[in-house]
């Protein structure tokens, strides 16, 4: 039984509390086959940036917005270290069932196979789906810096509410910015579960992991 991670580039700007997730994710290894998927952190929002000043083509920003989660997931296994970076799928599986933390470096995967539109629409949130799904995961955790996904934007309006479970359908109708607009419709297609949870609280993970009650979202597909 896979659990695929993703771990949002936001969570870098905590240099402690990335160590101790890092750590955290280390020690529930040990016990589930999970695999990394790294997202893209500042080196993203560098993409972005040239994107908007030089108006580079959506298919270049694309391209280089999956190399910039190799360059987080550089980044990850030296916090980590004896996590173990690889390229492909089939060994991220036997790295995992070895219980060791496999961190997939995915430009490889998805400049070869391409299976996604170009549009920032699509980040690391879509791209570790169709990961997940590939690897056929149990679960899919989206590791954040928010502890869920609420009924509205938090930060800009306070009478808002954390939602515990939410469809995949209803995210359709009315993202809330917390994941990317495409995720919806992988999860749907591929009927892949997926659970939000704040990485600040390394714990809330092997909740989802353990299946016990916590403080996340789960995205029914």
């Amino acid at each position: 039984m896979v659990f695929v991670a993703k771990i949002g580039g936001s969570l870098a700007e905590d240099h402690s509390g990335l160590v101790r997730l890092c750590q955290e994710l280390i020690a529930v290894s040990k016990k589930y086959e999970v695999v990394i998927v790294p997202g893209g952190a500042r080196f993203a929002d560098t993409v972005r940036y040239f994107y908007d000043k030089l108006s580079l083509s959506d298919d270049t920003a694309h391209k280089m917005a999956i190399l910039a989660m190799d360059q987080y997931g550089f980044l990850l296994k030296d916090v980590m270290g004896s996590a173990i970076l690889t390229h492909s799928l089939e060994d991220s599986l036997q790295i995992a069932k070895n219980r060791t933390l496999p961190i997939i470096l995915p430009s490889k995967i998805m400049l070869s196979l391409d299976p996604l539109k170009h549009s920032w629409g699509v980040t690391s949130d879509s791209i570790s789906a169709f990961i997940a799904s590939s690897l056929k995961a149990e679960k899919l955790i989206l590791v954040k810096d928010v502890d869920g996904i609420f009924t509205e934007d938090p930060i800009r309006k306070r009478d808002t509410r954390m939602l515990r479970k939410i469809s995949a359908k209803r995210l359709l109708k009315g993202r809330t910015g917390c994941v990317d607009e495409l995720l919806p419709t992988i999860l749907i297609e591929k009927q892949l579960k997926c659970y939000v949870v704040n990485g600040k609280h390394p714990d809330r993970i092997k909740s989802i992991l353990e299946g016990k009650p916590d403080i996340y979202t789960e995205i029914i597909p």
